[in-house]
């Protein structure tokens, strides 16, 4: 039978060609000439439609065997070939594990990031929300809403910057506060926390810089008090500087808060005793705070015939210095490694 005949003949050729093959590109070339679209195997299935019902099943059996032997020969191969490939390249690449590594500097985090980090965990444990707002500031939020009267000195653009009559760089995270009374439209009480960066003209030197971060807390609620203020700032600085400090309010005064108060931590070194660090008197100034001014909370549409709250800012650099034991403010922005690698986020301290 010719069928039968073509069948051996390409067998006997597959066999020659299966023997020829010596590498990956081999085993390709001959699975398109025998089981391609236009192969040897793929032209002799065609056939099956001239064939009569008797011969269909002895060709289709013929070509099912011829398929079988070829798959699994070539696939013998092409495993065989792989794998001295392989080992081929473990030999040409081996590695010396016992040469030295090669060093990669690593940066550390920023204490200002470390400081805002711990800050925000701290009072989102206690219920506050983190939000933000712009650093390009207009008058009305920045100055007018929070009770500063136009002849203010902090109005003035020797203390500001201006960048039109109206619009400024903030001078401070208040205008978010502001911002969202504004925008708590239901005047449901809150809490948040504000932290960005502020703005202000001054001579840069060991203590002073006219960019620098701060953290602003605001809680407008029924019925709060300075003795929630208090409670709130020892948790802060209990957790913050160390369950041994101790805070004293002094009166003082802010245009948004009445009555107004400087916070005092117990000098870190002496620990109230006196020392250089605390210029002897044992406490080291570290935030303002008070109760929030009746006229700012009636401007951004709370009564304040309902509603009390109390605010406070903290300067995230000032206490970033005192925590680390930083004597220089202008540290933070040099961008030395040599300064950074000091730092370990999950120490939370110097090293």
């Amino acid at each position: 039978m010719v069928i039968n005949e073509q069948i051996i003949k390409i067998k006997e050729e597959m066999i020659s060609d299966i023997n020829l093959v010596n590498d990956i590109n081999g085993v390709n070339d001959i699975k398109v000439k025998y089981m391609g679209k236009k192969g040897l195997i793929t032209d002799l299935m065609k056939m099956m439609g001239e064939l009569s019902p008797e011969q269909k099943k002895d060709f289709g059996k013929s070509i099912n065997e011829l398929k079988e032997y070829f798959n699994s020969n070539v696939l013998i191969i092409e495993e065989r070939l792989k794998e001295e490939g392989i080992n081929r390249k473990l030999n040409n690449e081996k590695i010396d594990i016992t040469l030295p590594a090669t060093q990669i500097r690593v940066g550390g985090v920023h204490p200002i990031v470390k400081i805002v980090d711990e800050l925000e965990e701290l009072f989102v444990s206690m219920g506050y929300s983190v939000v933000s707002g712009p650093e390009v500031e207009s008058d009305l939020y920045n100055f007018e809403m929070l009770n500063l009267p136009k002849e203010h000195p902090a109005r003035d653009s020797q203390d500001s910057f201006y960048i039109t009559n109206d619009t400024l760089l903030r001078t401070q995270t208040s205008a978010v506060q502001v911002r969202s009374m504004l925008a708590n439209q239901e005047k449901k009480p809150f809490k948040i926390i504000c932290p960005g960066n502020t703005y202000r003209r001054d001579s840069d030197d060991a203590t002073h810089s006219h960019q620098f971060m701060q953290m602003e807390g605001l809680v407008v609620q029924e019925n709060v008090s300075l003795a929630d203020l208090k409670g709130t700032l020892e948790v802060f600085v209990k957790r913050f500087f160390g369950e041994e400090r101790v805070i004293r309010f002094r009166p003082s005064f802010f245009p948004f808060t009445e009555p107004s108060y400087e916070v005092d931590v117990s000098c870190f070194k002496c620990g109230g005793v006196g020392c250089p660090l605390c210029k002897n008197t044992g406490w080291i100034e570290i935030l303002g705070s008070g109760m929030v001014h009746p006229n700012v909370l009636n401007a951004c549409g709370f009564d304040s015939n309902k509603y009390v709250g109390f605010a406070f800012g903290i300067g995230i650099e000032r206490v970033a210095m005192l925590k680390y034991g930083i004597n220089d403010i202008r540290d933070f922005y040099t961008n030395d490694l040599r300064f950074l690698s000091n730092y370990d986020r999950m120490e939370g301290g110097n090293k």
